[in-house]
Formats: C-alpha cells, sequence, structure tokens
C-alpha cells in the first residue's frame, strides 16, 4: 500500500472544516497523514482542528501563513509539503465519500502510466442539499469529450477550457519537482488547472467517472468550479455590441498566445502539443481581427472552415461562432 496524504488548505473555514475533516477520519482506506496549510485564519479554524487532532490516530500537521498567499499559492505550499507518494488535495468545504481513498489510491495502482486521477462530484449547496447535477455536468465534461480524453485528447480538451478541479484530484508526490512553482502564464491557470495540463501533455492524467466528492458551493468560497457560462444563443449573436463580440474574442487570442508562447519556449516538448497550441492561436487571432466588412470575412473565414478549427477548437455547436464571424 502506497502512503497517502491529504493536502487540506484553510482559511476562515470553521462554517464546514468539521464535516470535511470527519469525512477524511470515516475513509474506508485510512490515510497516513494530514498536511493543512492555513492562509491566515481568525476565526474558529484552529480551534477546529486542535479537536480533530485530539480524535485520530494519523499526524496532523500544521503550517500557518505569516502572510496570506492567496489559495493557488498556498496549495502549491501544502502539497509540496506533503511527505506520501499519494497526495490528495482537498479543499476545507466539501464532503467525501466513504471510498474515495480507496478508488483512487486503486486506480493510480493499477495505472502506472498515470501520475494523476480526479473524479465526478455531487453538487450541492451551502445546506448540504444536492443541487441535481454533477461537477461533469456542470462543466459539460460529456460522454463524447470523455472518450476523446481516453483517446489521448486531454490536452486539447484543457486548452478549450477547465475541466479539473482539485478537489477531486489525487497526485503522485513524485511529480511535484516537474510541476512547481505554478508558471504565471494567464491568470486563470492555477494550480490544480496547471498541473493537469502539464500532465496532459503525455497522457499521465485520468478520470473516474464515479462521484467521490460532494463539492460545495457557497457564498464565501475562494474559488469555485465554474460551469461554462451563459449560453451565447443566436439572437444574442446579432444583438449584442460587436465590441462585446471581438473583447471576448481577444481574450482567447491573449490566453492562446501566452500559451503557445510559454511551451514553445520549454525544451523536449513534443512538435504536436506545440502545433496545437499554434493551431488555437492562429485561429483565434484571425476571429479577433476579422475586418467590419462581411465579405472581407469570407476567406479567412472558409479557410479555418476546411482546416477542421471551428469544429476543433470552438467545439460543441462550432457552426453558431462561424455564422457569428459570418454575419456579425
Amino acid at each position: 500500500m502506497k502512503t497517502i496524504s491529504v493536502a487540506l488548505c484553510t482559511y476562515n473555514g470553521e462554517r464546514f472544516l468539521g464535516q470535511q475533516l470527519a469525512s477524511i477520519k470515516n475513509q474506508s482506506t485510512p490515510v497516513h497523514e494530514l498536511v493543512i496549510c492555513d492562509d491566515g485564519s481568525t476565526d474558529r479554524t484552529f480551534e477546529i482542528i486542535e479537536a480533530f487532532q485530539k480524535s485520530i490516530d494519523f499526524p496532523v500537521v500544521l503550517h500557518t501563513n505569516a502572510t496570506n498567499l492567496g489559495s493557488s499559492k498556498n496549495f502549491e505550499k501544502c502539497i509540496q509539503a506533503c511527505s506520501g507518494e499519494i497526495i490528495f488535495l482537498c479543499d476545507q468545504d466539501d464532503l467525501w465519500k466513504k471510498d474515495k481513498v480507496a478508488k483512487q489510491v486503486a486506480y493510480l495502482e493499477a495505472n502506472p502510466d498515470k501520475d494523476a486521477v480526479f473524479s465526478n462530484a455531487l453538487m450541492i449547496d451551502q445546506a448540504g442539499n444536492s443541487k441535481g447535477k454533477t461537477s461533469f455536468e456542470q462543466i459539460e465534461f460529456t460522454e463524447e469529450l470523455q472518450n476523446y480524453w481516453k483517446q489521448g485528447g486531454a490536452f486539447e480538451i484543457l486548452g478549450k477550457g477547465y475541466v479539473v478541479t482539485g478537489a477531486t484530484m489525487a497526485i503522485r508526490k513524485k511529480i511535484c519537482d516537474s510541476v512547481f512553482p505554478v508558471p504565471l502564464i494567464i491568470p486563470e491557470l492555477i494550480h490544480d488547472g496547471w498541473i493537469a495540463l502539464y500532465l496532459a501533455m503525455d497522457q499521465k492524467i485520468g478520470f473516474l467517472e464515479d462521484v467521490l466528492v460532494e463539492y460545495r458551493e457557497h457564498d464565501s468560497q475562494q474559488v469555485g468550479l465554474k460551469s461554462s457560462g451563459p449560453v451565447i444563443t443566436l439572437a444574442d449573436r446579432f444583438t449584442r455590441a460587436r465590441t462585446e463580440k471581438l473583447d471576448r474574442l481577444n481574450k482567447k487570442y491573449q490566453d492562446s498566445f501566452a500559451l503557445h508562447t510559454y511551451f514553445a519556449n520549454l525544451a523536449n516538448i513534443k512538435p504536436a502539443i506545440i502545433s496545437q497550441l499554434k493551431q488555437r492561436k492562429d485561429h483565434y487571432q484571425m476571429r479577433s481581427q476579422l475586418p467590419a466588412n462581411r465579405i472581407m470575412r469570407i476567406f479567412p473565414i472558409l479557410q479555418s472552415l476546411t482546416r477542421g478549427y471551428y469544429r476543433k477548437h470552438d467545439g460543441g455547436k462550432w457552426w453558431r461562432p462561424l455564422l457569428g464571424d459570418l454575419l456579425e
């Protein structure tokens, strides 16, 4: 059996911390170590931790930050402070299913080529009531995308947006030297997203469809699992200001440019990865710089269409952005 650490970050977590700690204690496969990094709590967080320490037979290592690091940097510190061969990332306000550790450890033991695994989660509200959907449903990690992930498409999927949440992730300790420190590429790419993207380059991250976490959405969480946002309808595309559309596209271009630039300057990156990032950058550069004259838009749009870039990079109902590019 591999040694197991839990990396738990806290910040004024008294509302839900006790429930989360109890769910760790009640795992069918016990953990060997709980490492907590507190980011400057002023509530009863420490009191709750001290009471928990007295109720369990595995060590609890508490680090307190002299200054507030923020959620992502605090997790980076906490993960690196763990000694276990497998490290579970843990939020202070969720609940773990009793077999979470058992199933994710079993996955990693059965798949030595994977260095991380994440799972599905049930979305719950502040009171702990089900919101009637899973995290995979909320982020639209559909069966089609899951199959494509298994076929080697993980890096491409992650390039389009947020899929992996750290609250459901377990990683191998050995990757820490490779993934940390988290580079400052784009603001949204924080610790869990970066770990997933880095490992996806070599298909070293897998997933379980099992719901192993109850993921709590509430008004005081520092970061949250966000859906893809409001659907942009055809009516929206033809009534919104063109500047609104171009602002969104320019953000996608700037992000894809930053990712391409970063990876292109790393050593030993597969040419296919660089090519994929360049395609995405070029596609959004084209879309963000389309002229006001609709006739002059036709050639670059058709070129991207015939190369399959709309389907590949815009996904889903790709024909909607294509129509918007032609007519808005």
